[in-house]
């Protein structure tokens, strides 16, 4: 079967890789469509360190092919968005609700792919860049058949990651002001999280003003090219401030935009060494930095909340897709994604 396979020095499309059946409790998806993610390219730059070789992808949909023994809620035939949490459900941190801090979901990498009948990794536990791939059940999220599957693909990361950093990581509340550094793929879903949320400005910055039209439909009140203007806008700062890029010095620049007791959401994905800095003193006045990670979602939860609000009209999602391309063009893909011209290029099988 095809996917996308990174060997340490290059991704290319293969045509040769297998993936075993699924085993108790877990489903075999057949993929139709995956989003192609800024931590997929971070893997093949080593900003992510992964081990290799790897098939990439983690932000996909599909419709169920198999399902292994004990899995009960979702069977063959059904439309379902995946989510990258393989959380064991039994821990201390999945019974209080936090499944992105569950440690069977972090840095414990499978190999359910094989190759020429060498074992094949699979990233971030979701590995959506093949025609089929195996997940936890938890993993695999039912969702209505009526929405489009390249749609659909994007809820299991973009749209989980930034609107979850809002309405579960920040809380923001009604009637306060966010500010949104980047507005790629996660900008936008920030954007319109705090829009879902009933901010009453919302900032988005971006050094590319062709990226106006887009930030605004998803929410931007405010749209600057430069964080310096913020303060015109915002005077004593803002509550929330949304880092989206992965650059340290914007980190520091998120952090001096606060208001007092504003918080600071760390979104973007810097190199791992990487090390920011910033004023201490800037702080007393009960400010924050959070990390945030996937979102802090519960993903059988939210999937079905955002499919919801999808279906009602208040969450885009066909506007995300910003370009299609067959899995054959992933090269083509990736290079219009490291340009940056594409919030989020979808490959189809």
């Amino acid at each position: 079967m095809r996917g996308v396979v990174f060997d340490g020095e290059r991704a290319e499309v293969v045509d040769d890789l297998a993936v075993r059946g699924p085993g108790p409790g877990e489903v075999l998806v057949a993929v139709s469509a995956a989003g192609l993610c800024h931590s997929d390219l971070s893997v093949v730059d080593g900003t992510i360190p992964f081990p290799v070789p790897v098939v990439l992808g983690h932000e996909g949909a599909g419709v169920v092919e198999a399902v292994g023994a004990g899995v009960t809620h979702v069977v063959p035939g059904d439309h379902v968005a995946l989510s990258t949490l393989a959380n064991c459900g039994t821990c201390a941190e999945c019974d209080r609700g936090r499944p992105t801090m569950c440690r069977q979901a972090i840095g414990r990498p499978g190999k359910p792919f094989t190759r020429a009948g060498r074992p094949v990794y699979q990233f971030a536990s979701n590995s959506a860049f093949a025609e089929r791939t195996v997940v936890r059940a938890v993993q695999a999220v039912r969702i209505p058949e009526d929405i489009p599957l390249p749609s659909a693909a994007l809820i299991g990361c973009a749209v989980l990651t930034g609107v979850g950093a809002v309405l579960n990581r920040a809380r923001v509340d009604h009637g306060e002001s966010v500010v949104v550094i980047g507005t790629g793929g996660i900008g936008l879903n920030v954007l319109q999280g705090a829009r879902i949320a009933g901010a009453r400005r919302i900032v988005a910055v971006d050094a590319d003003p062709a990226k106006e039209a887009v930030a605004r439909r998803f929410g931007a009140t405010h749209f600057l090219t430069s964080a310096e203007g913020v303060r015109e806008v915002l005077p004593t700062g803002a509550d929330h401030v949304f880092e989206c890029v992965g650059r340290v010095e914007l980190v520091r620049q998120a952090i001096d935009l606060l208001d007092r007791r504003g918080q600071a959401v760390l979104l973007g994905v810097p190199p791992a060494t990487a090390e920011a800095s910033f004023l201490v003193s800037s702080l007393y006045l009960d400010k924050s930095i959070l990390g945030c990670r996937y979102g802090s979602s519960r993903p059988q939860r939210d999937i079905a909340l955002y499919a919801g609000l999808y279906r009602a009209g208040r969450l885009l999602l066909d506007e995300l897709v910003t370009a299609t391309y067959p899995v054959e063009d992933f090269g083509k893909a990736r290079a219009e994604a490291e340009a940056g011209r594409v919030a989020r290029a979808v490959l189809t099988f």
